[in-house]
């Protein structure tokens, strides 16, 4: 009932306080949550369910990638943004010929 309380959690989006009874205590269903998510139990059952089905023919491996760029604005960042100087006047850098 835990396992079946984080899937239901991530399916739904609710927060862990939200979670139905049925499913027992949400501070049980998080610290289990917790428990696996550090000792690499999703991980091993993630392998585990794509060998499976990767064994049954059931995953097609190709992957299609385009080179889309989206640019930010300038202030949609958290970083300083250094004004002025060579990059941003678009100029040499001293020495360069």
């Amino acid at each position: 009932m835990v396992v079946e309380g984080i899937v239901y959690r991530y399916r739904v989006g609710i927060p862990w306080r939200d979670l139905p009874e049925c499913f027992g205590p949400w501070q049980t269903v998080w610290k289990r949550h917790r428990r696996f998510s550090g000792d690499g139990t999703w991980d091993k059952v993630l392998t585990a369910l794509l060998a499976h089905a990767d064994g049954a023919g059931l995953i097609d491996w190709e992957v299609s990638v385009d080179s889309t760029i989206n640019r930010a604005h300038q202030h949609a960042t958290n970083l300083p943004r250094d004004t002025g100087g060579p990059v941003e006047l678009h100029e040499s850098a001293p020495g360069a010929a």
